[in-house]
C-alpha cells in the first residue's frame, strides 16, 4: 500500500513504503490522503480491500467525507462511539464516488474505512475530510441527523444549502423533544426569508404537519399543538414549504401538561446545585400546567447513583414536587410524613440533567415556599417540620437565632454506634459565622454538623464541661445538617439545642468596626540626588495602600501618608509622635514603608547575629532597626503591623517583633535584596499583594474579618506564585531568590487585623 497525506495547510508529503502495513493514520478537517487498495491490505469479511483512519469529533459538529477514485467503485464507512455507523455508496445515480455529510452526535473518535463495492477492487483514491458539508452529498447516512435537544422557549436556526434536504427538496434541521404521554405541547416557527413549514413525529404514531398557523389569519408561520401519545422522544423539523429556501427562523417550544412535567435535557431555566435552598413565589405569572397549577422549575445536574433528599416547603399552599430525567426517570410526591410539605429520597438513575418542578397539589395556588436540595447520606433524619415542631425540638427545620428544647430517647433514630440522634437543618450563607449548641444536664452532648457539600465537623466538649458548641464561619450557601446526640450509645434526657450569629472568638468580638486604623504609610521613589537612584512605584504604592484602606473606611483621619520630599526621617519620627497619642487600646497601628533598604556595619549581638543593622532609606537619612523598636514602643494599641518592602526589611523582625500585638511583614529575608513588581506597575511585590490582601481578598471565609491567620495565609501563596523565582543578592553577590519573611510573634492566627465594612473587596 502507497499512501501519501497532503495537509491543507502544507505542501509536506509523508510517503509510505510500497507494501508496508501502516497503523491506523489520525486525520484532521482539512486533511486529504492520496492511497493505493491493494493486496496486502487490511480486509473486510466480504473480501473488500480497505485503509483505515480515524479522527477525533465533537458533539454537533458537522464534517464532510468524500472518496473518489478512477479505479474502483468506492465505498466509504464511518464508526463512531456508541452505536454511531454510516455508509455510503455512491454520491448519485450518475455519480459513483462516495460522499458523506454527517453531523456528529457525540464527542469521541471516529474511524473511517476508505474501500470498494466489490471485493478484490484495487487502485488508486483520494479521501478528503473538511470542516461543514459537501454539496450534494447523502447527510448522516440513512439516520435523521439533529440540530439539538428542544427545550422551553425560543431558539434560533438557519436554513442553509448544507443541510439535510427531503426527497422533495426542501431544506431541513430537526430537533430531539422528549414527551411524556397526555402532556400537551405548542411549537411555533418563523421566518422572514422563506414560507415556514412544521412537522413532528413520534412515539404512539404521532405525526403533525402545519404549513400556516390557523389561528392568525394572513401570516406564514407554522404552529403545531400536539398532545403526545406515548412517552419516548419526538422529532421536530423546521423546514419551508418550497424546495431550496434558505433563511434564518425562530423555533419556539410551549410545553404545557400535566403532572408530572417532563425533564429536558438542557432546559433553560435556572440551575439548582447539591446543598442549596431556593425561596420563591408561586404566582399566576408563572408556567401553568393544563390542570391549572402554576410551576416554577429548575435544572440539576446529576450523577449516576447520587442520593437525594429534596424537600419543598410552604405555609401558603400544599407543596408538589416532582422531578424527571434521563432514561424515561420520574418521581413526585404531594404529602411527605403526614404533613402538607412535599419530600422525595431518590437515587438517580443516570448522569445528566433533571428537571426539578416546584408546584401545588389544586390549580391556581399561590404564594411563598422553600425548595432544597441535599444529600441523603443515611444517618439521622430531616423532617419538614411544622412550626409547632421546630419549636418542641423533635427534629425538622431551625432558624438561625432560634433555640429548641427537646430529648433523645427510645423510639429516636440511632447512629450505627448505637446513639440516639435528632437531626435539624438549617440555611446558611457563604461567610456567616454561627454558633451551634448543644446543652443537656442528663448526657455528655455532642454535635455532627454537615455542610451542603458533605463536609463534616464534629464536636464533643465545649468551654463548659460535657455541653457542646462549634464556631464556625460557614464556607457556602445552603442547607446544613446538625445531628444532636451523645458522646456515648445509649444515652437519653432532655437537651437545649440553638443556632445563633456568632462575632467569633472574645478576641474578634471585641474588634470594632469602623476608621480603626491609625497607620502611617510612606513611599519614596524619588531620592532628589541623595546618592540612592530613584525608583519606580514606590510613592504610588503608599497612595494606592491609603486609598484602599480609605475605601474600605478603617483607615482613620489621624493617618499620616508620607511620599519623597516629605518622607524624612523628622517627618516620620513626627507622625509616630502624632499618632500614637491618638491610637488607643481598641486600634490597629500599621506602619508601612516601600523604598530603599540598607545594611551596615555594626557589633555582633543576639539582635544582630551578622554583625549587620538594617535600616529603610528615606529622602534625607535612614531609620534603622533599632529606632523603628524604640518607635513601636510607643505604641498602646490592640494591635500593631509593621510592613516593609525594601531591601534587607527581615533583619527588623528581631528587633521589633519583640512584644504581645506586634506582626511583621517583609518583603525579603535581612541579607537579600527586594525586586520592583513592574509587571503589577508596584514598587514591590508585598506592597501589591497587600493592598489586595487588605481589600478583601485576604478573606479566605468570607465573614469579612481578615484574621492574622488568612492575611499570612494569602500573602505567601502570592509569594509563592508570583515570586518564586525572583532572584535576590546579597550586598557582596552571593545570588538567592527573593522570599517573604512573616513574623507574628505573640499575634494569634485568628487574631483580627482588619474589619471590613464594604461589602465588595474581591
Amino acid at each position: 500500500m502507497l499512501r501519501t497525506i497532503l495537509f491543507a495547510t502544507s505542501a509536506l508529503a509523508v510517503m509510505a513504503a510500497p507494501g508496508l502495513a501502516l497503523a491506523q493514520e489520525r486525520l484532521h478537517t482539512g486533511s486529504e490522503v492520496a492511497g493505493t487498495l491493494r493486496p496486502g491490505d487490511d480486509r473486510l469479511d466480504s473480501g473488500e480491500y480497505r485503509d483505515l483512519f480515524e479522527f477525533y469529533g465533537r458533539a454537533g459538529q458537522r464534517i464532510g467525507l468524500r472518496l473518489t477514485s478512477d479505479d474502483f467503485d468506492p465505498y466509504l464507512m464511518v464508526r463512531g462511539p456508541g452505536d454511531f455507523s454510516e455508509d455510503n455508496d455512491d454520491v448519485s445515480d450518475s455519480d459513483r464516488n462516495a460522499l458523506l455529510n454527517l453531523y456528529l452526535p457525540t464527542d469521541g473518535t471516529y474511524s473511517i474505512s476508505a474501500t470498494s463495492y466489490a471485493s478484490g477492487e484495487r487502485g488508486n483514491y483520494r479521501l478528503s475530510l473538511i470542516a461543514g458539508s459537501f454539496a450534494g452529498g447523502q447527510t448522516g447516512g440513512g439516520q435523521a441527523v439533529t440540530a439539538g435537544v428542544l427545550t422551553p422557549g425560543a431558539r434560533r436556526g438557519e436554513l442553509a444549502w448544507d443541510d439535510q434536504t427531503l426527497s422533495s427538496g426542501e431544506y431541513i434541521d430537526r430537533y430531539v423533544l422528549p414527551v411524556r404521554r397526555g402532556q400537551t405541547y405548542e411549537v411555533t416557527l418563523s421566518a422572514d426569508g422563506f414560507d415556514p413549514y412544521l412537522l413532528v413525529r413520534g412515539p404512539g404514531g404521532l405525526s403533525e404537519d402545519n404549513d400556516d398557523d390557523p389561528a392568525r389569519r394572513g401570516t406564514r408561520d407554522s404552529r403545531i399543538q400536539f398532545t403526545a401519545p406515548a412517552d419516548g422522544e419526538a422529532t421536530v423539523a423546521a423546514t419551508s414549504y418550497a424546495a431550496g429556501e434558505t433563511g434564518s427562523y425562530v423555533l419556539t417550544l410551549d410545553g404545557r401538561g400535566s403532572r408530572p412535567p417532563v425533564a429536558q435535557a438542557g432546559t433553560e431555566v435556572e440551575t439548582l446545585r447539591l446543598g442549596e435552598t431556593r425561596e420563591g413565589w408561586l404566582s399566576p405569572s408563572d408556567r401553568t400546567l393544563e390542570s391549572g397549577e402554576y410551576t416554577n422549575s429548575f435544572v440539576f445536574e446529576g450523577r449516576r447513583g447520587q442520593r437525594l433528599d429534596l424537600n419543598l416547603s410552604s405555609d401558603d399552599f400544599d407543596p408538589y414536587l416532582a422531578i424527571s430525567g434521563p432514561n424515561n426517570f420520574s418521581a413526585y410526591n404531594d404529602d411527605a410524613d403526614g404533613v402538607t410539605d412535599s419530600r422525595l429520597r431518590i437515587t438517580l438513575p443516570a448522569d445528566g440533567p433533571y428537571l426539578i418542578t416546584a408546584t401545588s397539589y389544586a390549580a391556581r395556588e399561590t404564594g411563598a415556599y422553600r425548595l432544597s436540595v441535599r444529600p441523603d447520606s443515611g444517618p439521622g433524619r430531616v423532617e419538614p417540620a411544622s412550626h409547632a415542631d421546630e419549636q418542641a425540638g423533635v427534629g425538622g427545620r431551625i432558624a438561625v437565632g432560634q433555640t429548641v428544647a427537646g430529648s433523645l430517647g427510645f423510639g429516636d433514630e440511632t447512629l450505627s454506634s448505637g446513639e440516639y440522634v435528632d437531626t435539624y437543618s438549617f440555611a446558611g450563607r457563604r461567610g456567616q459565622r454561627v454558633a451551634v449548641e448543644l446543652t443537656s444536664s442528663a448526657f455528655d452532648a455532642y454535635t455532627i454538623l454537615r455542610t451542603p457539600s458533605g463536609e463534616q465537623h464534629e464536636n464533643d466538649d465545649g468551654q463548659n464541661g460535657t455541653d457542646s458548641r462549634l464556631d464556625t464561619v460557614l464556607a457556602e450557601d445552603g442547607d446544613y445538617q446538625v445531628m444532636v446526640t451523645s458522646y456515648a450509645p445509649g444515652e437519653t434526657g432532655s437537651y437545649r439545642f440553638s443556632v445563633n450569629p456568632s462575632a467569633g472568638s472574645p478576641r474578634q468580638a471585641a474588634v470594632q468596626s469602623g476608621a480603626r486604623v491609625f497607620a502611617i504609610i510612606v513611599g519614596v521613589a524619588d531620592y532628589g540626588g541623595s546618592g540612592q537612584n530613584d525608583l519606580l512605584y514606590t510613592d504610588e504604592d503608599a497612595l494606592k495602600l491609603a486609598e484602599v484602606l480609605q475605601r474600605e473606611g478603617v483607615l482613620n483621619s489621624a493617618s499620616v501618608v508620607l511620599t519623597n520630599a516629605q518622607a524624612t526621617v523628622g517627618g516620620v519620627r513626627s507622625a509616630f509622635a502624632r499618632v500614637a497619642a491618638q491610637a488607643g487600646p481598641d486600634d490597629m497601628f500599621l506602619f508601612f514603608f516601600s523604598g530603599h533598604g540598607d545594611q551596615n556595619d555594626t557589633a555582633i549581638s543576639r539582635f544582630e547575629p551578622d554583625g549587620r543593622s538594617e535600616s529603610i532609606v528615606l529622602r534625607d537619612g535612614q531609620i534603622d532597626d533599632v529606632e523603628m523598636s524604640r518607635l513601636f514602643g510607643t505604641l498602646n494599641t490592640r494591635l500593631a503591623l509593621l510592613v516593609l518592602d525594601s531591601c534587607y526589611s527581615g533583619g527588623f523582625a528581631r528587633n521589633v517583633v519583640d512584644r504581645p500585638g506586634v506582626m511583621g511583614l517583609f518583603s525579603s529575608e535581612e541579607d537579600l535584596t527586594s525586586a520592583v513588581a513592574s509587571k503589577f506597575r508596584a514598587g514591590g511585590y508585598l506592597s501589591h499583594f497587600l493592598r489586595t490582601g487588605m481589600a478583601g481578598a485576604a478573606d479566605g471565609d468570607g465573614d469579612r474579618l481578615v484574621t492574622a491567620g488568612e492575611l499570612a495565609t494569602y500573602l505567601r501563596r502570592q509569594f509563592r506564585t508570583e515570586v518564586e523565582s525572583v532572584e535576590a543578592e546579597t550586598v557582596d553577590g552571593q545570588r538567592n531568590y527573593q522570599n517573604l519573611v512573616i513574623d507574628r510573634g505573640g499575634v494569634q492566627v485568628d487574631d483580627v487585623i482588619l474589619r471590613l465594612t464594604t461589602a465588595g473587596g474581591r
